[in-house]
């Protein structure tokens, strides 16, 4: 059984891999024996990632990416080839919100900036589109390969004050399953397209709307979320890894076009 969540020698590029949960994601998968691609806009905190992993005997190297610029992505794409020899999966962790695209007392949903609300929804669907496009052809050329996109709980669920956060991760699982169909039909049934759509981790972007910064006590938001969690308890980020290495190996060759919920039973809950 182990055999066939092996992802030994898989080239895998992570984009926004320095980042906390993308970060905990490369680390297990070099872990296990996969090659990884830190491919983030912060190239020093990659770098950083990618000299950790190969410290502890791991295969990483670090590149650049602008997920908003396709040269740029296939830049990434080149680099990354380049240093580990082959790709075989991409990860679209790249995505994130605004406190200007989030309504709160002090700014209202009719006052939200639209230049605010399209870069969050430019960043988080179009940031995934366009690895789609540059990895997607590559992999259509070579008849395989995988593609994870990171979606959220708000694709399921819009939460309250980041109506462009929901809306741009209803996008990235709407074109998920879209873009499963059309490789499949169009380039090879051997290449897969699946997303995880993570619940409520803390991470360095919502810590502070979660906890307090002094007391680390929960925020009435962060207390609503746990209400609201049937485990009661925020996500690690070592506990995507499972579900990640399993759409990522053979375990999941013949799933794709699916978003897996990784949540605590979040989406489940009625509330009552």
């Amino acid at each position: 059984m182990s055999d066939i969540f092996d992802v030994r020698g898989k080239g895998i590029v992570i984009t926004g891999g320095a980042g906390v949960l993308c970060g905990a994601m490369a680390e297990d998968l070099a872990a296990a024996g996969a090659k990884v691609s830190i491919a983030d806009f912060d190239l020093p905190r990659a770098q950083a990632l990618a000299d950790k992993i190969t410290a502890s005997g791991g295969t990483a190297c670090a590149v650049r990416i602008n997920v908003l610029d396709k040269a740029e992505v296939e830049q990434a794409y080149e680099a990354s080839l380049d240093a580990l020899g082959n790709i075989d999966a991409l990860i679209n962790g790249a995505g994130g919100n605004r406190k200007e695209a989030t309504t709160s007392p002090e700014l209202s949903f009719f006052d939200l900036p639209p230049e605010a609300l399209k870069s969050v929804f430019d960043l988080n669907f179009v940031g995934t589109l366009l690895p789609c496009q540059v990895f997607g052809k590559h992999f259509a050329a070579q008849k395989q390969g995988i593609i994870l996109n990171v979606s959220s709980m708000n694709a399921f669920r819009p939460l309250t004050k980041i109506c462009g956060y929901s809306a741009a991760k209803a996008a990235v699982s709407n074109f998920t399953e879209w873009l499963a169909v059309h490789l499949a039909h169009n380039c090879s049934t051997e290449i897969r397209v699946n997303a995880i759509a993570p619940g409520f981790f803390l991470t360095d972007q919502n810590r502070f709307l979660l906890t307090d910064e002094k007391t680390g006590a929960l925020t009435p938001r962060g207390q609503t979320i746990i209400d609201h969690t049937p485990m009661g308890r925020f996500g690690e980020a070592e506990e995507l890894c499972g579900t990640v290495r399993w759409l990522l190996s053979d375990a999941s060759k013949f799933i794709t076009g699916i978003v897996v919920p990784i949540d605590g039973g979040f989406n489940a809950f009625s509330g009552v």
